[in-house]
């Protein structure tokens, strides 16, 4: 059981580290174009659907595909490194649970 837990978590940390590098390629290719032509917009635009569509793209029309892009990869990225997390640390409780036992 405590080696099925272990790997367990320790397919999860991969998983984490797999999607941090992933997202991050996108997030970073999409980022890259923004900051080449200077498209501003703070953290309150990214989780604020409606702030975003009222501010930001009426503002750069042309660069609305690669705003969407970033922002929608930002979301999934921080999406599913909490969900990792939070697996990471039940299976992690789980485990030490077993190991005193």
């Amino acid at each position: 059981m405590y080696t099925l837990l272990m790997s367990i978590v320790i397919g999860l940390f991969v998983g984490l580290l797999f999607i941090n590098l992933y997202f991050r390629a996108k997030v970073m290719k999409a980022y890259g174009i923004l900051v080449r032509n200077k498209v501003e917009f703070g953290a309150a635009h990214i989780f604020n659907r409606k702030k975003l569509e009222e501010e930001i793209l009426p503002r750069y029309p042309q660069f609305t595909n690669e705003i969407e892009s970033f922002i929608r990869h930002m979301r999934y990225s921080i999406r599913m490194a909490s969900v990792l997390l939070v697996l990471i640390t039940i299976f992690g409780g789980i485990l030490m649970y077993f190991r005193e036992g």
